[in-house]
């Protein structure tokens, strides 16, 4: 997955080891290589997405996917994403959610603060694992701003 010529990193703010692990292969079987930066809390993740001091200059020059799961142990996906979106530095840069919160006004809600896709991670596992398969192949033709 590439963006005016460079590789897109991808941004995995999942706290559950096991489907960060589920998400990753499934992405690798889908013939998606591109670097993966995994974090499982969102302070870490906003860290590195915005930089310490939070102004998004830190992102100047990478292109950046986000995958967010919206419960996250120190916050919410929400508020990742509400910080992702407003900020003049990293507001265009894609964010898929991907979560086992099916709520209607909460998906409404991400589609509202800009996310870009929003995915409900089936709870049954052979499930889970082919919505991340498709998530896979969906990210091998994806075009990245």
């Amino acid at each position: 997955m590439k963006a005016l010529g460079r590789e897109v990193t991808i941004i995995m703010v999942e706290d559950d080891e096991g489907h960060a692990r589920l998400i990753e292969k499934n992405i690798r079987r889908a013939g998606v290589n591109n670097e993966i930066v995994p974090f499982a809390n969102g302070t870490a993740a906003l860290d590195y997405i915005l930089g310490p001091d939070r102004s998004g200059e830190a992102t100047s020059g990478r292109y950046l996917l986000i995958l967010l799961d919206l419960n996250l142990p120190d916050m919410t996906g929400i508020d990742i994403l509400e910080k992702v979106k407003t900020n003049e530095h990293t507001k265009h840069l894609p964010v898929v959610i991907l979560t086992t919160t099916d709520d209607e006004v909460e998906i409404k809600r991400c589609y509202d603060l800009g996310a870009n896709v929003y995915i409900t991670k089936p709870v049954e596992y052979e499930s889970f694992a082919n919505a991340i398969r498709q998530l896979g192949l969906f990210f091998s033709v994806m075009q990245v701003p």
